[in-house]
């Protein structure tokens, strides 16, 4: 890959965070390409947009189209939508961990991820544990840079309507003003700014594993 260039990889371009995500990594100039991997064509056109339509189960056919320097993975689906565990399990586990095996053997430096507060592997509940588990495959690739974004509730409008999810907001943006010190993290967080600090981090192209929270989101 010729030096000069910069290529970002972003998943979960249809998303709420994703969405935003895609926009900005256009619109900066930061990255002379914007490869994306979606099941059906979006509906969004730029020079320096290239739209991968894949079957995602099937590597086989796509694992050489990714390559880049930085992927950003903003998969995600909830078990009622998905339909059941196993296909949850499928979007937010298999396909972020797949994609990243392939980022470590093309040689894509940086993975940044949107997994949700209280990721844990060894968690009880079956979500959490789910987000954690996907977070150590992803350690565990050896890839030389990966950010885990950690936010609360996304608040942001979405084109499907979430009734649980609506409720939570509106007493998550009554009460937030009273969750100071460590619960500053539980503080619900717009999707734009989980987009905007992912371009950020990034930016700094940092080694390592970092972790970053509704509260440290907030705070870029």
């Amino acid at each position: 890959m010729n030096k000069e260039t910069k290529t970002a990889i972003l998943l979960g371009a249809s998303g709420l965070v994703g969405g935003f995500l895609l926009d900005m990594l256009l619109d900066s100039g930061m990255y002379d390409e914007v490869n994306i991997f979606v099941r059906k064509p979006l509906d969004k056109t730029h020079p320096r947009l290239k739209q991968h339509i894949v079957d995602f189960d099937n590597p086989a056919t796509f694992k050489h189209l990714v390559k880049g320097d930085a992927l950003f993975c903003c998969l995600g689906t909830t078990i009622k939508k998905a339909g059941s565990q196993a296909a949850f399990r499928k979007v937010d586990y298999e396909y972020p961990v797949r994609f990243a095996e392939l980022a470590k053997a093309n040689s894509v430096h940086q993975y940044l991820i949107i997994t949700a507060i209280g990721s844990k592997a060894s968690s009880s509940i079956f979500y959490n544990r789910t987000k954690g588990e996907c977070e150590d495959a992803i350690r565990n690739t050896g890839i030389e840079s990966v950010s885990i974004f950690r936010p609360s509730l996304l608040l942001g409008k979405r084109d499907e309507f979430r009734l649980g999810e609506k409720l939570s907001e509106y007493l998550m943006r009554g009460f937030s003003f009273l969750m100071l010190g460590a619960a500053k993290k539980y503080r619900p967080v717009e999707a734009w700014q989980v987009a905007k600090t992912m371009m950020i981090v990034s930016e700094q192209s940092q080694s390592g594993v970092s972790i970053y929270e509704s509260d440290r989101i907030q705070s870029f």
